[in-house]
């Protein structure tokens, strides 16, 4: 009895994985002496890249995140060493570079429920079968 008890702890066990995710852009360790540097969009985009998002309203602020996302088997997903670099553009002068890491970050709760759209119409599996029927052509008919 022992033995099957130890075999499926040491299963159990080796289920459980330790592993880091990287997401996002990979931040060199000297960012920030990089972006002292740093006097036009083009240096920003030779230096780090092409942002991951420009802002539409207000001032044109490119947008920079890397996070690492650590697996522990079983337990919740925690993310850490999470950077996030700000770029004010005017044209193409970077007037303003500024560095957010983990401590200078708000701390967000993310709800787990899912957001409701408003005027959205909700189906059921037999709905959503019946509503296709119709919509699509026959294959090879090219319509």
């Amino acid at each position: 009895m022992k033995k099957i008890f130890l075999f499926f702890c040491f299963i159990a066990l080796t289920a459980c994985t330790f592993q880091t995710k990287h997401r996002g852009y990979v931040f060199s360790p000297d960012l920030e002496e990089q972006i002292t540097e740093i006097k036009t969009t083009n240096d920003l985009e030779e230096q780090i890249g092409a942002p991951q998002v420009k802002t539409l309203y207000g001032d044109e602020v490119w947008i920079y995140y890397g996070v690492d996302e650590n697996y522990r088997g079983p337990l919740p997903l925690k993310y850490d060493n999470k950077t996030v670099l700000l770029a004010w553009v005017n044209g193409k002068k970077v007037k303003e570079i500024k560095v957010l890491h983990d401590e200078d970050l708000p701390k967000v709760m993310i709800a787990e429920d899912e957001t409701q759209i408003p005027a959205a119409i909700e189906l059921n599996a037999l709905e959503e079968l019946f509503n296709n029927i119709g919509r699509f052509s026959p294959a090879g008919l090219g319509q």
